[in-house]
């Protein structure tokens, strides 16, 4: 079980959405919350209401799209604060666009920040946990990294590829018999702006969530070292039904309406 009293917690893109939720839940479970955004603004704002409520909290300015950036929040962090025992790789970007219309300038943020900048920031917070004989990261990924949705190629490959890192990371440290815990965090649509316009054809089946319920999950989820987490319980099914043929796969993908839930996609508005 992960406890999360006087445990230095770290989020990446906390300024905002689930990110802030999980800082306020997280908080008032006694953790020590180290909060990274690029958005220095909103970033005080959630750190001041964190210490307004009696927690702690510590902001460094990061932007993850840059590994520059990483690298230097990260010595920062450690200087300032010394290993920490919890990190949340929870920031996440999308631009929603149809393929061709994708800049390779915006598939390649899309990447740095969904998957890239979790190489990084593990691989500057590991060794840490390692050491200290004792840590859990958290990988927030995406039910479209399970199954792929039209509008989204970009995004839905970084999610994959960060549910396939938390799989071989999770091996890695089991096969080395590393005292380090992760969970991978899969959800659906969530009401936090950030899919805005996006449509579901079975709101009982695959509702679009509300970010308290999913962000009390993630933090159950944590403190129960539950390995993987997929929101709603129906996006399970995607597993057994790509055994089938592809064209019932498709087919049943357009019965739910996943293959036309981004045609109304508009996404934050700034």
């Amino acid at each position: 079980m992960t406890d999360f009293r006087n445990r230095k917690v770290l989020i990446t893109g906390a300024a905002s959405g689930i990110g802030h939720l999980l800082a306020l839940r997280i908080a008032a479970r006694g953790g020590r919350l180290i909060l990274w955004d690029v958005d220095a603004a909103h970033l005080a704002a959630v750190a001041a209401e964190i210490v307004a409520a009696g927690g702690q909290a510590a902001v460094v300015a990061c932007n993850l799209a840059e590994r520059e950036s990483i690298e230097a929040a990260a010595a920062r962090t450690l200087a300032e604060q010394g290993a920490i025992d919890v990190l949340i790789n929870n920031a996440g970007i999308v631009d929603g666009k149809p393929l061709l219309e994708a800049t390779d300038a915006e598939v390649e943020r899309t990447f740095a920040v969904n998957t890239l900048a979790h190489f990084r920031t593990v691989r500057a917070f590991l060794p840490g946990m390692l050491a200290q004989g004792a840590g859990h990261i958290v990988t927030i990924a995406s039910a479209s990294g399970i199954a792929a949705v039209p509008r989204l190629a970009d995004y839905s490959a970084s999610k994959a590829a960060a549910i396939a890192f938390d799989e071989s990371l999770r091996l890695e440290l089991k096969h080395d018999g590393a005292p380090v815990r992760t969970t991978v965090v899969c959800p659906f649509y969530i009401s936090t702006g950030m899919f805005e316009g996006v449509r579901t054809r079975f709101p009982l089946l695959l509702p679009i969530m509300r970010p308290e319920a999913v962000a009390a999950r993630i933090v159950r989820a944590i403190e129960r070292d539950e390995a993987r987490v997929i929101l709603p319980w129906f996006v399970r099914w995607a597993f057994p039904l790509r055994m089938l043929p592809v064209a019932w796969f498709d087919a049943l993908m357009g019965f739910f309406g996943i293959t036309k839930s981004m045609d109304e996609f508009t996404g934050r508005k700034h």
